[in-house]
């Protein structure tokens, strides 16, 4: 078996390969089982990622009632040296944990992310942060009887992450 022979054989494996996965894809589409944009629709909570203050994020994502909870273990630096990458990490303790929302007290739009789990996942995440300067950050968990909890941290940082 030559070079060629082998390259031309990768490439027609390689085509076949893509031509399938495309015409699977179709197939669902068509079938009405693969719908990305209904989906992503149904989670985005426009009102609350776009709102521009800590109070109206939490209003919009119907978290001004929450509990403080030691059940939600948050976990990040008291001192960031630089804003533009501030890692959290958020796990919750509490039963029947659906989801967790972040929110950054003074960034420009508040709400950073919110997470949904399965029943059964574990309600843990680890995300990078930019923050505009010195701020709380609030974490709140949302549980399967609809009641909604927080933890939250001071964080100081000293070279924001927005404008420098």
């Amino acid at each position: 078996m030559t070079d060629r022979t082998v390259t031309e054989d990768s490439a027609r494996r390689h085509f076949l390969r893509a031509g399938g996965a495309s015409l699977a894809t179709m197939a669902l589409v068509a079938a009405g089982l693969l719908r990305p944009a209904r989906v992503l629709a149904a989670e985005w909570q426009k009102s609350a990622f776009t709102a521009n203050t800590f109070a109206g994020a939490l209003k919009a994502y119907g978290a001004t009632q929450s509990t403080e909870s030691r059940d939600i273990v948050f976990t990040a630096p008291d001192i960031a040296e630089n804003g533009a990458q501030v890692v959290v990490e958020i796990a919750s303790n509490l039963p029947g944990s659906q989801s967790i929302a972040v929110f950054a007290e003074k960034n420009p739009l508040p709400l950073a992310a919110t997470l949904h789990f399965a029943n059964g996942a574990l309600p843990q995440v680890r995300l990078p942060l930019k923050l505009a300067e010195t701020m709380r950050v609030r974490a709140v968990v949302k549980t399967a009887d609809g009641k909604l909890w927080h933890a939250q941290r001071d964080i100081r940082v000293t070279l924001g992450g927005c404008a420098g």
